[in-house]
């Protein structure tokens, strides 16, 4: 691994992703910006989820998904669509699905602030002992995109349907993640299976970003069921561990295909 190309690489996609657009990065926040407007309007005004500040709540999970899942569909195609690079000899591989994974962290981190400058806008609790929960969060979300990313772009190489497949597969995956809804809802109904739900890593760490950054009301409750998981810390450390052994558990896998297909992606491209 090169850190310094990989750098470079990443630097590159920031300076081509707003060359010539006067607004810059502020574009970046017109799409969650956007949704926040339209789920909070259907789950807040129309369904009535029961939710207090709601927006805050979204937020908080979202962020860490939309860098999630934009981080493995733009590291699937990353070696497919550098395929120039790919042919020249000895180019350290490895760093094409990476630095997809810097760019949208890059991102994420400034989307992040943006989201604390709001909350603190608007007078909301935030820099308490719970804030600290971001950095064991935030190390197992980077731990299983990267991960991810290494084993997909590595399939869609001999694969093309992968990146097909990984665009539906996102959509369904985003609604397992509690963001639209209280986590109470899932809990209530698995029972004593709420514990392969959250084998699921990205539950776990949006869990624990909204943990971190969320204010729950008194008894943190929508009148039926829990908002947050729990209003501990221990919890969260716990499922968290899990997610990193899970996550490093694919980080081998994704290790492992990409090696072992490298040698074949000159000729399968």
């Amino acid at each position: 691994m090169r850190w310094e190309l990989l750098r470079n690489l990443v630097r590159k996609d920031l300076k081509v992703k707003y060359k010539g657009s006067t607004l810059g990065f502020a574009w970046s926040l017109a799409n969650p910006l956007l949704l926040l407007v339209v789920y909070t309007f259907v789950f807040q005004v129309v369904l009535k989820t029961g939710i207090p500040r709601f927006g805050i709540y979204l937020m908080s999970g979202m962020l860490v998904w939309n860098a999630f899942s934009g981080s493995v569909s733009s590291a699937c195609g990353a070696v497919v669509a550098n395929a120039n690079l790919v042919k020249k000899v000895r180019f350290p591989l490895l760093v094409l699905p990476l630095s997809a994974v810097g760019f949208a962290a890059v991102h994420f981190a400034l989307q992040l602030l943006v989201l604390f400058v709001v909350i603190l806008g608007l007078q909301y609790s935030l820099f308490g002992p719970e804030l600290l929960l971001i950095v064991p969060a935030g190390a197992v979300a980077l731990l299983f995109t990267v991960a991810l990313s290494l084993l997909l772009s590595a399939l869609n190489v001999r694969y093309r349907d992968t990146q097909h497949l990984l665009d539906v597969a996102l959509v369904a995956w985003f609604w397992v993640n509690p963001m639209v809804y209280a986590y109470g809802l899932i809990s209530d109904r698995l029972g004593d299976w709420t514990w392969v739900y959250l084998l699921n890593p990205m539950a776990v760490v949006v869990m624990t970003f909204q943990r971190a950054i969320y204010d729950p009301p008194p008894g943190n409750s929508t009148g039926s069921s829990s908002i947050i998981a729990d209003t501990g810390y221990t919890f969260y450390l716990e499922h968290l561990g899990i997610a990193a052994l899970i996550s490093l558990a694919v980080l081998f896998l994704g290790l492992r295909v990409f090696r072992r297909f490298q040698a074949d992606f000159a000729e399968d491209l």
